[in-house]
């Protein structure tokens, strides 16, 4: 394993450095163990070798969290602040992430395989910027007036409106992301004066215990945010049918995202989805080649694929079809793999062995189906020392001639397999690339202005990169069509799946 990681600003560190303390729950402003002291471990990816244990909820534990959650809303000072004062909190939050960038980005690396480049000069920058913007977000949370005359008597009235929070959210994150995945739910409900429970993936917990901790720091009132880690099956289910819990907020795959719907229908809770997506990413023969490739092969092979955007179908015009695949192939051999503490690699291990076995699989289906295997599609092993494989790493994968009907095509994968398919017109890329229940993200790459406009118009998706791929602001809604979800994170508008609205009226007559 590499042994130690120099970071841009200077500063280096080693593992030695940043020793893993035992991971408790959060709850009412205590770290506490679970109720039945069990834990389990969370394992590298890269070396398959427990990091440390991490307390395992139980019933008894979630419903403790929603208790305190419940009461910190309800009696508590938080949901009264004024906006600037949980501003002032918030701001403290993205202080002190930046004072722990280092831990954070370390933390996010060993358990979850991301390259530690990427950990420290995107998640880590992204996340603070989460709770820098939505706290001054906080104080900007307003209503409307109007001055009506309503029939049948026409008596002038003043009517406005109020944006209140909703009570206890619920943010259940996903293992590829945890960091920033963490923050686009959390951030944001705490602006709106609401309080929260975060459920972080159970592979992945590390960088939520850390934030837990930074948000205590910063002055959170007690109950106000609590941590439960934990079985998603279980844990989750509590709090999806618990009837003190206002709002479910969700990143994950399309099946459980339905079942969540499901199950929360009792309790009428508000929800919003940011599930899967099998984005289609099309490139024109007109286009700047070597940007699209480059766009192309970052749109797939950014974070392993473990990303919900991925750009896992490649849609390119048949007159420039083999040069793409070429230059992408090229783009592949040259590419640094291996240990993701290593500052220069930019490819490290899937998150854990179920992921492995997940694209182990489905490489196998495209081979069956027909496509045709152009580079990867088999394990590797930056750490063979003679004594057998150790780590989840499997090598990015390019299929060409994949066609509609193919699993490759039509379900989403999660990881480092692209499907290559080609094109004659406009009209049949578009046909194509709205060919899947998926509508996450898209792509589209030409130098004609106007039909890339047109294009991007006729993407049955949530957002459409033009000339680019996996670009993402704070400050832009983000959200899929179709089976992708509904709901937006980022922006101002998400304060909307945040807040209530409440109507006032005053007789002026």
């Amino acid at each position: 394993m590499y042994q130690s990681i120099n970071f841009a600003d200077g500063t280096a560190v080693t593992p030695d450095d940043m020793q893993i303390a035992p991971g408790k729950l959060f709850i009412n402003g205590e770290w506490r163990d679970a109720q039945d002291g069990q834990t389990k471990p969370t394992i590298n990816p890269a070396t398959e070798e427990a990091i440390t244990e991490i307390a395992q909820a139980t019933v008894t534990d979630a419903n403790a969290a929603v208790e305190a959650a419940r009461k910190a809303f309800d009696e508590g000072p938080w949901s009264k602040m004024s906006g600037h004062e949980r501003g002032r909190i918030l701001m403290k939050v993205g202080d002190l992430i930046l004072k722990h960038a280092e831990e954070l980005a370390y933390r996010e690396t060993i358990d979850m395989g991301k390259p530690i480049a990427f950990s420290h000069t995107v998640d880590v920058p992204l996340m603070a910027d989460l709770f820098y913007y939505y706290g001054g977000i906080a104080s900007q949370i307003e209503g409307a007036a109007r001055h009506v005359s309503p029939p049948p008597t026409h008596t002038p009235n003043l009517a406005y409106t109020l944006r209140e929070p909703l009570g206890v959210v619920a943010a259940i994150t996903p293992f590829n992301f945890p960091m920033i995945l963490s923050g686009t739910k959390i951030a944001p409900a705490l602006a709106a004066g609401n309080t929260v429970i975060h459920k972080p993936a159970s592979i992945t917990p590390l960088s939520a215990i850390k934030l837990a901790q930074l948000i205590a720091e910063a002055g959170i009132p007690e109950g106000v945010f609590n941590l439960v880690t934990g079985p998603g099956g279980k844990i989750g289910d509590v709090l999806v049918k618990h009837p003190g819990i206002n709002k479910i907020a969700f990143t994950g795959s399309t099946d459980v995202g339905i079942a969540i719907i499901k199950n929360s229908a009792d309790t009428l809770k508000k929800v919003t989805m940011e599930l899967g997506g099998k984005s289609a990413n099309i490139i024109f023969a007109d286009a700047d080649i070597d940007s699209a490739v480059t766009s192309a092969f970052f749109g797939i092979f950014y974070n392993k694929g473990e990303i919900c955007t991925a750009g896992s179908r490649l849609l390119v015009e048949r007159s420039v079809y083999e040069e793409v695949i070429e230059r992408l192939v090229r783009q592949v051999e040259q590419m640094l793999k291996g240990d993701p503490l290593d500052p220069n690699v930019r490819f490290g291990p899937l998150a854990d062995k179920s992921q492995f076995e997940k694209i182990s699989q489905y490489v196998q289906y495209g081979h069956e189906e027909g496509a045709k295997l152009r580079i990867g599609g088999k394990a590797f092993n930056p750490n063979d020392n003679g004594n057998g494989n150790k780590g989840f790493y499997y090598e990015p994968t390019i299929f060409s001639d994949a066609t509609y009907d193919m699993r490759i095509v039509q379900e989403e994968i999660f990881g480092p397999v692209l499907a290559v398919t080609p094109f004659n017109t406009e009209e049949e890329a578009i046909n194509l690339a709205n060919g899947t229940k998926f509508g996450l993200a898209s792509g589209v790459h030409t130098r004609d202005i106007k039909k890339a406009h047109r294009v991007a118009r006729a993407m049955k998706a949530g957002t459409c990169w033009i000339n680019t791929y996996n670009l993402f602001d704070v400050a832009i809604p983000f959200g899929g069509y179709k089976a992708s979800g509904f709901g937006r994170e980022l922006g101002t508008n998400v304060m909307e799946n945040y807040t209530h609205t409440k109507s006032v009226w005053v007789d002026l007559s």
